[in-house]
C-alpha cells in the first residue's frame, strides 16, 4: 500500500476523502499554510496529522507520493520540491502556469526517475471513462472531429478574492478540462484560433479576464475541433444539457459524455441508439454538499496512479503530456491576445521547448 501526503487542502478536501476510502492508499500526512484549515480538515475526517510545513512533509521518508492542489503559480516549484525529495507526484490541472518552467521539470523528473502525473479528474468520470473505452472498441468507427465545452453559472466562485486579481484566467481554470478532452483524442495540435469576451456579468462582479471564449483547432493531419465556455450567466435546465460535456464524431457513430451529470449517449456502428446513466454511483462521486468537488473521480485516478507504480507503466496524463496541454493553452491565450491564428510550435520555440521532449 503506497502512502499519501497532501499539500494543499481546499482542493484536496476530495482526494483526502478518496484516499481514506482506497484499498490502495494509506493516507501518512496532509499540509496546508493555513493552519485553521488544517484543523477543519483534521475535524472533518478524523484525520489529524497535519503540518503548515510543506518542509516536513518533503522529510516525511515514508511518504511514497505527495499530491499537490495549491494555486497554479506554486506548481512548478512544488512539484520540484517533490520530486528532489524522492517522491512521486500528482498535480492537479493546469499543471503548470509557464512554459519557462517545463526544461527544469523535465531535466528533474529523469534525473530522479520518479513520475509524475496530471490530475485531469474529468478523464475519469464515469461517462468520459465509458466513451473511451467505446472509442478505443471503435464503437463509432474512425474519429472525424470532436466537440468539448463547459458553460457554467460559477459567479459563486467571484466571492473568492483571488478570482478576481488580473492572475486569475477561466481559461486555465475552466475551460483547460475540454481542452484536455480535445488533446485526449486528438494530441497532435498544429494551429489555433479564438475570440473571447469579458461579459457584463463578469465585469459587473470586478472579473478581470474573458469568461466567455470559442475555439477552432486544427490538427497536423488536417481535422479539426472545437471548445466553448463561459462562466458568468445561468445554464440551461439539467434535463436538458450539461456544464460540461465532449462529443465524439466519427465515421460510423457518435457519443456524448456528460459531466457533472451521469449521463452518457452513443450511437453506434450497427445503428443501436444508447443513453446509459451511472445513478447508483451519485455517491462514488459526489460525497459532499450539492456536486461540490470531485472525490469519486480523484479516487479513480489515485488507484490509477497507484497501479503505474506498483507495475511501473506510465499514468496519463503525465509530464510531458502536462506540458503539451500547457503549450496548447497558452498557445489559446496569445489568440485571444491577438485576434489572430497560433501555432503550437511558436510558442514550443519561443520557450526552447522541442517537440521531441514532450507529447503533442
Amino acid at each position: 500500500m503506497l502512502k499519501l501526503g497532501i499539500l494543499g487542502l481546499g482542493e484536496g478536501r476530495s482526494t483526502i476523502s478518496a484516499a481514506l476510502q482506497s484499498e490502495k492508499w494509506e493516507l501518512k500526512k496532509i499540509c496546508d499554510m493555513n493552519e485553521e484549515m488544517c484543523r477543519q480538515r483534521a475535524k472533518e475526517f478524523d484525520f489529524h496529522n497535519y503540518t503548515t510545513s510543506y518542509q516536513e512533509m518533503l522529510d516525511d521518508k515514508e511518504i511514497d507520493v505527495i499530491a499537490i492542489y495549491t494555486p497554479d503559480h506554486l506548481h512548478a516549484e512544488h512539484v520540484k520540491q517533490a520530486l528532489l525529495h524522492d517522491k512521486h507526484v500528482v498535480c492537479t490541472k493546469p499543471f503548470i502556469d509557464d512554459l519557462g518552467k517545463a526544461n527544469e521539470l523535465l531535466e528533474v523528473a529523469a534525473k530522479t526517475g520518479k513520475k509524475v502525473f496530471v490530475g485531469q479528474s474529468s478523464r475519469f468520470f464515469e461517462p468520459v471513462k465509458r466513451q473511451r473505452k467505446d472509442f478505443e472498441a471503435g464503437l463509432i468507427g474512425d474519429l472525424i472531429t470532436i466537440e468539448g465545452y463547459y458553460h457554467a453559472d460559477h459567479r459563486w466562485f467571484l466571492k473568492k478574492g483571488w478570482s478576481l486579481k488580473q492572475s486569475f484566467k477561466w481559461l486555465y481554470g475552466g475551460l483547460s478540462h475540454p481542452t484536455d478532452f480535445i488533446r485526449w483524442y486528438l494530441p497532435d495540435i498544429e494551429e489555433v484560433m479564438g475570440y473571447g469576451m469579458l461579459s457584463a456579468n463578469g465585469a459587473k462582479e470586478g472579473l478581470k479576464n474573458h469568461d466567455t471564449m470559442h475555439f477552432i483547432f486544427k490538427a497536423k493531419d488536417g481535422r479539426i475541433a472545437r471548445v466553448s465556455g463561459a462562466y458568468t450567466g445561468p445554464v440551461q435546465p439539467v434535463i436538458r444539457d450539461s456544464e460540461m460535456s465532449c462529443i465524439l464524431r466519427g465515421t460510423e457513430g457518435c457519443s456524448q459524455a456528460d459531466y457533472m451529470d451521469l449521463r452518457y449517449a452513443v450511437t453506434t456502428n450497427t445503428g443501436e441508439e444508447q443513453v446509459i446513466t451511472w445513478e447508483h454511483k451519485l455517491k462514488h462521486y459526489f460525497r459532499f454538499e450539492g456536486k461540490s468537488h470531485h472525490a469519486g473521480e480523484y479516487q479513480n485516478y489515485l488507484e490509477y496512479f497507484a497501479d503505474s507504480i506498483n507495475e511501473n507503466t506510465t499514468a496519463y496524463p503525465d509530464l510531458k503530456e502536462g506540458i503539451g496541454t500547457i503549450a496548447l493553452l497558452q498557445a489559446m491565450d496569445k489568440s485571444l491576445a491577438t485576434g489572430l491564428p497560433v501555432k503550437v510550435d511558436d510558442m514550443l520555440k519561443a520557450y526552447n521547448i522541442s517537440r521531441e521532449s514532450i507529447s503533442l
